[in-house]
C-alpha cells in the first residue's frame, strides 16, 4: 500500500474513536448520552437542511465539512462541557496540542486543509463559521429541548450561561436565534433552564 493512502485510512481507523467521546447532551426522548460523531453527523445534516436560514450565502460543503471535524480533536482532548467554566480556561491548549497530533496523521496537504478548516470554525469569522457554529449551538438546544430540559436541570443551568452560548447562533442565523429563544423561554418558563 503506498504511504499517502496508509496515512489515511490510519487517519480514518484513529477518526473511529471519536464515537466514544460522550457529551453530556442526551439523545431526543430521555435517551443515552450521545457521543461526538453523533453530534458532528446531526450537526451536518442541519447545516444543510437549515442552510436558507444563514444569515448570508454560505459554502454549504464547507460548512458541513467544519461540523463534521470540529470535534475530532476531542479523541484527544476529551469533551468540554459548554457551560464548565474551569474547563474552558484549559480547553484552548488541550484542542491545540490535539489538533496537531491528530491531523498530523495525515499526508502534509491534507493535514493542512484540516487544520485550516478547524482554526476557521474556532475563530468563527467567516460566513460558514458562523453557520456552523449556530448549529454547533442548535443541536445540543434541540435535543435538550426535547428532553423537556433535563440537561439543564441536572447542570442547574442558567439563562444568561443559555443565552451566552446562543449569542453565536445570531450570529449566523437571526431566523435560527429566534428559535432557540422561544425554547429558551419555554424552558425558563418550565423551570428547566434557572433565571
Amino acid at each position: 500500500m503506498e504511504e499517502r493512502l496508509k496515512k489515511q485510512l490510519d487517519f480514518a481507523l484513529e477518526i473511529d474513536k471519536e464515537k466514544n467521546i460522550f457529551r453530556q447532551t442526551h439523545l431526543s426522548g430521555h435517551g443515552r448520552n450521545e457521543n461526538d460523531a453523533e453530534h458532528a453527523w446531526h450537526m451536518a445534516i442541519m447545516a444543510y437542511l437549515l442552510r436558507e436560514y444563514s444569515n448570508e450565502a454560505v459554502d454549504i460543503t464547507r460548512v458541513m465539512i467544519m461540523c463534521l471535524i470540529h470535534d475530532i480533536v476531542e479523541i484527544e482532548a476529551g469533551d468540554t462541557y459548554a457551560y464548565d467554566t474551569e474547563h474552558k480556561k484549559t480547553q484552548k491548549a488541550r484542542e491545540d496540542a490535539a489538533k496537531e497530533k491528530l491531523y498530523s496523521m495525515l499526508p502534509e496537504d491534507q493535514k493542512a486543509e484540516l487544520i485550516a478548516l478547524f482554526d476557521e470554525f474556532e475563530e468563527g469569522l467567516t460566513v460558514e463559521a458562523k453557520f456552523a457554529h449556530a448549529m454547533d449551538n442548535l443541536q445540543p438546544l434541540l435535543l435538550n429541548h426535547s428532553n423537556n430540559g433535563a440537561d439543564w436541570v441536572s447542570h442547574q443551568v442558567t439563562a444568561s450561561q443559555v443565552y451566552g452560548r446562543q449569542s453565536k447562533t445570531k450570529e449566523g442565523s437571526e431566523t435560527l436565534y429566534k428559535v432557540t429563544e422561544q425554547m429558551i423561554q419555554e424552558n425558563i418558563q418550565k423551570g428547566s433552564i434557572k433565571k
